[in-house]
């Protein structure tokens, strides 16, 4: 599997968000398809700490909104660790090719 990371359009993009990302499938079973749903946000710290949400459904109970997971881990819950610390390095990559580039 391969991570393509999507850039932010500034002006519409809620405050924080930096890019969203997709992991393509490029072997096995689910070769040719891509798994959307990702966003990469960096929060106002003064570290600036860099998070990734995950593809979710979004549900209302009594009025309160709450929101379902669609990629949970199997047994290891090391697993969503696994592959948010590879969609950021992909998002690093990105900005620097960005920075060569600009």
């Amino acid at each position: 599997m391969t991570v393509k990371i999507v850039p932010s359009n500034d002006q519409a993009s809620p405050a924080g968000k930096l890019a969203d990302a997709e992991v393509h499938f490029i072997a096995g079973p689910l070769s040719g398809l891509k798994l959307i749903g990702f966003s990469i946000w960096e929060r106002r710290t003064p570290t600036g700490r860099r998070n990734v949400t995950f593809p979710a459904r979004t549900y209302s109970v009594n009025g309160e909104r709450r929101s379902f997971a669609l990629l949970r881990p199997i047994a290891d819950q090391d697993a969503q660790d696994r592959l948010r610390d590879l969609i950021l390095s992909a998002y690093q990559e990105h900005e620097a090719q960005n920075a060569l580039a600009g």
